[in-house]
């Protein structure tokens, strides 16, 4: 017996804990609710490993290259181009379903609701992201997983790391080296209680918002999937095809953060082993550790995307019609202000916030969509790890270090 439950794979451990969650949560919706003390832990456990694994990797992929500091500023101004025609191509796709579909219209908004049931509406601008960015205390961003301001202390320490003599220099590689090696054991432990921290929060879900909540704003959902996944096919599918991506090899190596950034709607859940397994499938670590945590911060394809459909879906709720300019001046201050999302608290609700705010709309409208936010932030969240894989993957093709590419064109020495 014990043979045979050794041979299950982690992968199939989660989808049957993914079952028995749904159905927890279906017939013991109160007792769920329970439950979710379980998936709490395993998440803290993963957070955990976030500022250790990104600030040892960053230093190491910027000053382990001391001889070439251009070729780390060339791949930062390459990844945030990229990271900018993306996410706008996401914010056009949400904005054109959300006109076609018009999911908010004969929407009821609820009653106008106290302010503490309301994300706090604050203006999101601009200087207020760039003064966010520099942190005040590494400890401090360290204390608060704020991921944004450790990447920016890492890439500074990096930096001056790599200017100092060698002999100063190479103890804090080496400490960094295994400080990174060290994690990503770390991280294969906590792994193996991903089933009962996934199982979990799935019956928390489901018990929470139930099935009926699906019917009153099925539309939205719908909506809002169906842009994702037309995203996936027109944007991410060219991309793959262009950089010679093994895509069926690329999504099956990644299929366990993929199911874990889906059941936890966490991207910080899902990001160490989607590291990992990136080294595996041959992209370079020093890309790996720069462009995920440089993604992180700056390539939320799916949230840009929901937050263009929620906007526009409130102002059809509330009967507000947007003119053509004023959705393109709304997606020019979603560009901006998405990009700040890493560092902020319940982010999605804060920005659409401050958006609607700035566009006279009703706040109403967040309470509405929170009932339905946990099943929107799953595809959200997946798709953002997508993304920000396939990221690295185009880095590393433009660096002209693809590992894949290598495979591919290997023949089998037995071909008779």
């Amino acid at each position: 017996m014990w043979q045979l439950l050794r041979r299950v794979s982690l992968t199939q451990w989660i989808m049957l804990s993914m079952v028995v969650g749904i159905l927890v949560g279906y017939n013991f919706p109160i007792a769920s609710q329970d439950v979710k003390i379980i998936s709490n832990v395993f998440l803290k456990m993963i957070k955990c490993i976030l500022v250790p694994l990104v600030f040892g990797t960053l230093v190491v992929g910027i000053a382990g290259h001391s001889d070439d500091l251009k070729a780390v500023g060339r791949l930062a101004l390459k990844s945030i181009l990229y990271f900018e025609v993306v996410t706008t191509i996401a914010l056009l796709i949400g904005l054109v379903a959300v006109n076609l579909t018009l999911p908010g219209v004969g929407t009821k908004l609820p009653p106008p609701a106290s302010k503490t049931e309301i994300a706090a509406p604050s203006q999101v601008t601009f200087s207020g992201i760039v003064e966010h960015i520099v942190p005040k205390s590494f400890f401090e961003a360290a204390a608060t997983n704020d991921v944004l301001q450790v990447v920016f202390f890492a890439m500074i320490f990096g930096v001056a790391l790599a200017q100092v003599p060698v002999q100063q220099r190479e103890p804090m590689l080496r400490f960094c080296e295994s400080l990174t090696e060290v994690m990503f054991k770390f991280t294969g432990l906590v792994m193996k209680f991903a089933p009962l921290g996934i199982g979990a929060a799935m019956a928390y879900t489901v018990g929470h918002s139930g099935l009926g909540v699906l019917v009153s704003l099925g539309k939205l959902i719908l909506t809002l999937y169906g842009a994702l996944i037309v995203f996936c096919f027109v944007v991410f599918l060219p991309i793959a095809m262009w950089i010679r991506l093994p895509v069926k090899k690329f999504l099956q190596l990644l299929r366990e953060p993929i199911i874990l950034a889906f059941t936890t709607t966490s991207s910080d859940a899902a990001m160490p082993d989607a590291m990992k397994r990136l080294v595996q499938f041959g992209v370079p670590k020093r890309i790996v550790s720069f462009v995920m945590p440089l993604g992180y911060s700056f390539n939320l394809d799916g949230s840009t995307l929901y937050l263009a459909i929620a906007s526009v879906f409130v102002a059809q709720a509330a009967g507000v019609p947007l003119t053509l300019s004023q959705q393109i001046t709304m997606m020019l201050m979603l560009m901006l202000t998405s990009k700040g999302m890493a560092g902020i608290p319940r982010a999605s609700q804060v920005i659409l916030a401050g958006t609607l705010v700035s566009f006279n709309l009703p706040l109403e409208g967040i309470i509405l969509i929170i009932g339905v936010d946990e099943l929107m932030d799953m595809a959200r969240t997946t798709v953002n790890l997508v993304g920000n894989c396939l990221a690295t993957a185009v880095m590393a093709h433009l660096e002209g270090e693809a590992g894949w590419n290598v495979d591919q064109h290997k023949t089998p020495s037995s071909a008779s």
